[in-house]
C-alpha cells in the first residue's frame, strides 16, 4: 500500500462543556475533552480494572457552534476525525507538544431526554450527524433541534 491514513473514530463522554473561541473573520474553534474507557478483568486478582483515556477534540466553525449549543459535560458522542500534533512553547520557553483530534464528523449519542438528566448509563441512540458545513448549516437553520 503506497498511501497513508490518518483516521480516528471515538465514542466517549464529554469531560467538560465545549469551549469556543471566535476569530475576527467570523470563524471559530471549539474544544472539549473526551473520555474513553477500557475495562478488563485482571487475571491474577480477578478484579475489574477500568482505564480512562482523555482526548482533546477540536471542531471548527458551524460544527463548533452546534456542539457548543447541544453538547454538555457527560454527554455521549461519536467523533470521527484525524490526529494532529501541535508544537508550542510554554512560559519558560520549553517546547511542548499537544495531540488533538481534528473532528470531521460527529453524532450525538445522548438522547434529548437524557441530556437534561445527564445520565451516562442510558442506551445510546444515534441522533444527529453534521458531517459537512452544509449539513451543519441546514441543521442550525432548522427551528427544531438537529437530533
Amino acid at each position: 500500500m503506497s498511501g497513508t491514513l490518518n483516521k480516528v473514530m471515538l465514542i466517549g463522554h464529554l469531560g467538560d462543556d465545549v469551549k469556543i473561541h471566535y476569530f475576527d473573520d467570523s470563524n471559530c474553534v471549539g474544544r472539549f475533552p473526551l473520555a474513553t474507557n477500557e475495562t478488563y478483568t485482571n487475571k491474577q486478582t480477578n478484579e475489574k480494572v477500568t482505564n480512562t483515556e482523555w482526548h482533546n477534540v477540536v471542531v471548527r466553525n458551524k460544527a463548533a457552534e452546534i456542539c457548543e449549543k447541544y453538547l454538555k459535560k457527560g454527554d455521549r458522542v461519536y467523533i470521527e476525525g484525524r490526529l494532529k500534533t501541535r508544537k508550542w512553547q510554554d512560559d519558560k520557553g520549553n517546547d511542548r507538544y499537544s495531540t488533538e483530534i481534528i473532528c470531521t464528523d460527529f453524532t450525538f449519542l445522548t438522547a434529548k431526554n437524557e441530556q437534561t438528566q445527564h445520565s451516562a448509563s442510558a442506551t445510546p441512540t444515534q441522533a444527529s450527524t453534521a458531517s459537512t458545513p452544509t449539513e451543519a448549516k441546514n441543521a442550525e437553520d432548522a427551528d427544531d433541534l438537529p437530533f
